[in-house]
C-alpha cells in the first residue's frame, strides 16, 4: 500500500516538472451574440398599375407587348376592325334603319288610296329595306297595269325581303369569323415562340442560359395566346347580340312586307 502511494506521488511530480504542461491555457468559449429583434416591415408604398401588373403576372404591359412581338400589331389590327363594325352594326342595324315604322304606314296608306307614285317617291327619300322590298312590289304593280298575280307579287317580296335578310346575317357573321382567326393568330405567336425557345436551345452551347432562353420563348407563347383570346371573346359576344338583333329585325320586315302585299290586295278588291 506505501509503496502504491509512493509510485502516484512521484507520477505527480514527474508530471509537474514537463516543460509547458502547466502553461497550457484552454480556449474560452466566446459568448453567443445577443439575438436580435428586426423592426417590423414597414407598408409597401403604392404602385402604379404597370409595377402592380409586373408584381401580379411578372411583367408589365409594355413588357409583355414586346414579348409578343409583331404578332401583337396583327392582333391589334384585328382589333380596331372589330370595333369599327361594332359601331357600324350599331347604327345599320336600327329599326328606324331597317324597317322605319312611320314609312310603312305612309307607304300603306298611299297604296291603299291608289297613289302609287307617292308611294315610291315615299321610298325612294328614305332608302333601307322595307323601302327597297316597297318599291319591288310597287314595280310589279305596275308593270302589270295593275293586274298582277299576288302569287307572284309574293314570291317578288318574300324574295326581297329574304335577300336584306341574309346579307344584314353575312355583315353579322364578320364579327364570327373575327372571332375564330384572332386565336389562330395567337396560336400562330404560340407556335412561333416554342419555335424560338426550343431552336435557341439547340443552339446554344452554355448551358446556364438556356433556362432564360427557354422563359423568353414560353413568355411569348403565353402572351400572343392570352391576347388572341381577348380579342376573340368580345367579338363572339358582340355577334351574338347583333345575331338577335338581325333575326328581330328580319321578322319585323317580313311582317311589314305582307301589310304591303295585304294594302295591294285590298286596293285591287275595292277597285282602285
Amino acid at each position: 500500500m506505501k509503496k502504491t502511494i509512493a509510485t502516484f506521488l512521484m507520477a505527480l511530480s514527474s508530471a509537474a516538472a514537463l516543460p509547458g504542461l502547466a502553461q497550457v491555457a484552454i480556449p474560452e468559449i466566446p459568448d453567443a451574440p445577443p439575438p436580435v429583434i428586426e423592426a417590423a416591415q414597414q407598408p409597401a408604398p403604392a404602385t402604379s398599375g404597370a409595377s402592380t401588373a409586373s408584381a401580379v403576372y411578372g411583367m408589365s404591359f409594355a413588357e409583355a407587348w414586346n414579348s409578343g412581338g409583331w404578332i401583337m400589331w396583327v392582333l391589334l389590327g384585328v382589333s380596331v376592325f372589330a370595333v369599327m363594325l361594332v359601331i357600324y352594326f350599331m347604327f345599320a342595324f336600327r329599326e328606324s334603319a331597317v324597317v322605319p315604322r312611320r314609312l310603312v304606314a305612309s307607304v300603306r296608306e298611299s297604296i291603299l288610296e291608289g297613289d302609287d307614285v307617292a308611294a315610291r317617291r315615299l321610298c325612294e327619300g328614305r332608302g333601307g329595306a322595307f323601302a327597297s322590298v316597297a318599291t319591288v312590289a310597287l314595280d310589279c304593280v305596275r308593270a302589270t297595269s295593275g293586274g298582277s298575280d299576288d302569287e307572284l307579287l309574293r314570291d317578288l317580296v318574300r324574295s326581297e325581303g329574304s335577300r336584306f335578310a341574309e346579307s344584314m346575317q353575312s355583315q353579322a357573321q364578320l364579327l364570327l369569323d373575327l372571332s375564330a382567326i384572332a386565336p389562330m393568330i395567337g396560336l400562330l405567336g404560340t407556335t412561333l415562340g416554342m419555335l424560338q425557345a426550343f431552336g435557341s436551345i439547340a443552339q446554344d452551347v452554355l448551358l446556364a442560359a438556356k433556362p432564360v432562353i427557354l422563359a423568353q420563348g414560353v413568355s411569348k407563347a403565353i402572351v400572343t395566346t392570352i391576347a388572341g383570346l381577348l380579342v376573340a371573346i368580345p367579338c363572339m359576344f358582340a355577334y351574338a347580340i347583333f345575331r338577335r338583333r338581325v333575326a328581330s329585325l328580319a321578322g319585323r320586315l317580313e311582317a311589314a312586307s305582307a301589310e304591303i302585299v295585304t294594302a295591294i290586295a285590298a286596293r285591287k278588291g275595292l277597285g282602285k
